[in-house]
């Protein structure tokens, strides 16, 4: 098991009371806490005996257990280890949100194994880095996924792929539905199982074990004294642009990942344990679906509905049978299903708490979604390296909207300069903002040069964002150093976008920024100097990144420049790029 632990100079959990901030905790949140011991395996264990009848998992309609969802998890986790899978191994998931994605992630921990999640949507290219980076010999993925995974080059060490088909874990109303010979059944069935050309893709370079996901049932149940991981051990590789360049896997521990969910438990203090339904619209492959949705949502008892994708149809359709109580989301996933719930006559007054993330939250956004719901919907702030929420506004009068709030509790914070992280600023005064805590990751996977520039003595976290601080401790999030650009709640680095794009013919320069979006969020945009005497297709060059990329890198708006804006030595000036196309409009 790959262990490792928290880096000294936390402060102990009694010295939390006195922080400033803790005034604005909405009532019933602790000023102090302790956070429960043991893995997320224990975890899962625990909720299976405390809730053991009542439905963990619903996803069509189709509903699963505690009790069974336990059963699956053993059972996987003795198929896995079959398959030769042992403690510290990497095991990747290129899966949508989905019961078997549930089952496979806590049956890989069971093992003292490590998941790495991935998104299902990424291009060839994008899977190859991130296999190349772990070195997972295994992986569980969609079945539409499963013909390009056995396609990646000899030098890729995976050598066993679980195909998983979504279609079974449907219940057999729907299942027989989508076997009609009609258009709208055709369409369902392309968006969840494997289209002929995908299933016709056959061995690649290496041979490459092809196993369906259900002969993992067949084991039987691990047995029960099989070493269990410890509580920092690694569990996940999230994987990140972090704070720049290319994507990188965040290295998680058990301990991380428990803690943000009890730092979010007590953020709620009106969550009833055993009695709440939680949305799954976020995907789990992403730090914020994993958190708030899946470990969240087991540590209450709640009842987890899962969608593949979201859907604000399938949603409306789900409120109508099991009403959500609680609701993790991006601003526009809160307009769109507030919209359709108008339109359509559907009640929202069962969401009580709404904790939005990933870009910042329009106060119209709060306004139009508290009318629809009778409920609160409040901004949480975090990063993928602190598993990922530090702060949030309090769930109550003392909330400011446009602000993402206050740190957490038994999360530290620091204001400094960034050109010298030993100076802290004024109140008031803008800064790069230090974070410490429970939460905070254990550095970058096979990076110590990178881990050490983010993780510093005593703990603390460089998260590269400009904040500043009130009077009242809240945060406000003013610019970001690493550039990253966000996009659909999604952290895109222009760099990665810039070394892809490059390679169209054609092009002497090129710089990649994000533009605000209405309703929050940023848009890709790339800024592109073409060669003397080419005519530059902006139509050819977007289908070129749509090839290349995953959608939402790929840039929604193509600007034609003399030249690029550089600094004294030479460096592209991303900022005054922004600066002109948003000028420009």
């Amino acid at each position: 098991m790959i262990k490792f632990f928290q880096r000294a100079g936390s402060a102990p959990e009694s010295a939390w009371a006195s922080r400033p901030w803790t005034a604005h905790y909405a009532p019933g949140v602790p000023r102090e806490m302790t956070l429960p011991t043991g893995s997320l395996v224990d975890l899962m264990d625990q909720s299976v005996r405390r809730f053991g009848a009542k439905t963990a998992l619903e996803f069509f309609g189709a509903t699963t257990s505690y009790r069974e969802l336990g059963k699956q998890i053993s059972r996987t986790a003795a198929g896995l280890k079959k398959l030769g899978v042992r403690a510290g191994d990497r095991v990747a998931l290129v899966l949508p949100n989905c019961p078997q994605h549930i089952v496979a992630f806590h049956a890989v921990l069971r093992l003292g194994a490590v998941v790495v999640e991935h998104n299902p949507l990424y291009t060839d290219r994008e899977l190859r880095h991130q296999f190349e980076d772990h070195g997972a010999t295994v992986a569980i993925v969609w079945d539409r996924v499963a013909g390009r995974i056995r396609q990646l080059p000899a030098d890729i060490p995976v050598r066993t792929i679980i195909s998983v088909e979504l279609i079974p874990a449907m219940p057999l109303a729907k299942r027989l539905a989508l076997k009609l010979p009609v258009a709208a059944a055709r369409a369902g069935r392309a968006a969840l199982a494997a289209t002929r050309a995908e299933m016709a893709l056959g061995a690649g370079p290496v041979p490459r074990a092809l196993v369906p996901w259900k002969s993992l049932l067949k084991s039987g149940e691990l047995r029960k004294r099989h070493p269990r991981p410890a509580a920092h051990d690694l569990a996940v590789l999230q994987y990140t642009s972090g704070t720049t360049g290319a994507p990188k896997g965040a290295m998680l521990s058990h301990s991380n990942l428990r803690a943000n969910a009890a730092q979010g438990r007590a953020w709620v203090p009106g969550l009833r344990d055993g009695k709440e339904t939680v949305y799954g619209v976020l995907p789990m492959f992403h730090a914020y679906g994993l958190t708030l949705c899946m470990t969240f949502a087991f540590s209450i008892g709640a009842k987890l509905v899962l969608f593949p994708k979201f859907d604000v149809g399938l949603v409306m359709e789900a409120m109508k049978k099991s009403p959500a109580t609680f609701l993790p989301a991006v601003p526009p996933i809160y307009d769109r299903i507030a919209s359709a719930a108008a339109e359509n006559n559907v009640s929202l007054k069962s969401i009580r708490f709404a904790i939005s993330g990933a870009m910042n939250l329009p106060v119209a956004t709060v306004e139009t979604w508290e009318r629809a719901t009778g409920g609160f919907l409040i901004e949480g702030y975090g990063l993928t390296e602190t598993s990922p929420i530090l702060a949030g506004n309090p769930i109550g009068a003392s909330r400011k909207p446009g602000t993402v709030g206050v740190p957490f509790p038994l999360t530290d914070i620091r204001v400094v300069n960034p050109d010298n992280v030993a100076e802290d600023r004024a109140q008031g005064q803008a800064g790069e903002l230090l974070v410490r805590g429970p939460q905070v990751f254990a550095g970058y996977w096979k990076r110590p040069e990178e881990t050490e520039e983010v993780l510093l003595d005593g703990g603390w976290f460089r998260t590269g964002d400009i904040v500043s601080i009130d009077s009242d401790h809240f945060l406000t999030i003013r610019d970001r150093i690493k550039e990253l650009i966000i996009t659909g709640g999604f952290n895109v680095s222009p760099v990665e976008v810039e070394d892809v794009l490059s390679a169209y013919p054609g092009i002497k320069e090129l710089a990649v920024v994000g533009l605000p979006r209405l309703g929050g969020g940023e848009d890709v945009v790339a800024a592109v100097v073409p060669e003397e005497g080419v005519t530059f297709d902006s139509s050819a060059f977007t289908d070129f990144a749509r090839g290349t990329l995953t959608a939402y890198k790929v840039p929604r708006r193509v600007e034609i420049l003399d030249e690029l804006p550089r600094s004294l030595i030479g460096k592209v000036l991303r900022k005054e790029i922004r600066s002109r196309l948003a000028a420009d409009g």
